[in-house]
């Protein structure tokens, strides 16, 4: 759930990310549970917010059940209200730009929370703005290649409704616009194709690579502690860490 559009470097390994799973489902729970008590119900149908989720809990390999017992969960509770979506933006080592996303009951917590790390690991905080308008707000389908096709998986992202493909290592990224994005992951599921990730994403529109040790330890360590906070939906940046 963090990084950007490289594959390679939304997860680094199966390892890191199977140990991360439980965390990632709780994450995408909470994110369930907002979106059917603000976007319009327990129905995907007619709840889009809530269409995106589930397609990025299907992506992410959520079971069926949990998927069902959280939305049921959320039409049955109170608690969703509490929390408010927030966005923090800011610079890592060497001018790197990061956007994190967060779900919270209590900004007093988790304002100080972001801050922390951000100054800690030779980073800070900006104003809101400040790295977001150089990003662009992309649903983002990522299906392994194996013995796929390239021109028949662009045919169908495409006839899906798919803005744009783009094949990356092992990979193709299929983009689209956010509105369209669970629209496309359903159909190219009716068309038997399985996703690695899926997700409403923030793409850089250019990238940063670090040369210096020090700045790429503390960008990695940054990353992880902001992706480790409970608060914390999302973590979006330009860091080129091929």
């Amino acid at each position: 759930m963090s990084g950007h559009s490289k594959w390679h470097n939304i997860q680094k390994t199966k390892g890191a990310a199977d140990a991360k799973r439980s965390q990632m489902f709780t994450k995408i729970a909470r994110e369930m549970i907002v979106a059917v008590k603000t976007g319009g119900g327990g129905d995907p149908a007619n709840n889009s917010r809530l269409a995106t989720v589930i397609a990025k809990a299907k992506a992410a390999n959520m079971p069926n059940d949990n998927i069902k017992r959280t939305i049921d969960r959320a039409l049955g509770s109170g608690n969703a209200d509490a929390y408010e979506s927030v966005v923090y933006e800011g610079y890592g080592p060497c001018g790197v730009a990061v956007i994190v996303e967060a779900l919270t009951d209590n900004r007093n917590r988790t304002a100080p929370n972001v801050r922390h790390l951000f100054d800690k690991y030779g980073g800070n905080l900006g104003a809101t703005g400040c790295v977001s308008w150089s990003f662009d707000r992309k649903g983002v389908i990522v299906i392994e290649k194996e013995d796929l096709d390239e021109d028949t998986v662009m045919m169908d992202a495409l006839d899906a409704g798919a803005d744009d493909m783009q094949v990356e290592d092992e990979v193709f990224e299929v983009y689209t616009d956010p509105d369209a994005f669970a629209a496309v992951t359903e159909a190219l599921e009716a068309k038997g194709y399985t996703f690695l990730e899926a997700g409403v994403q923030m793409v850089p529109q250019n990238y940063i690579k670090l040369e210096n040790e020090e700045d790429i330890k503390n960008m990695e360590k940054m990353i992880d502690l902001l992706e480790e906070d409970d608060d914390v939906q999302n973590v979006w940046h330009n860091w080129d860490n091929d």
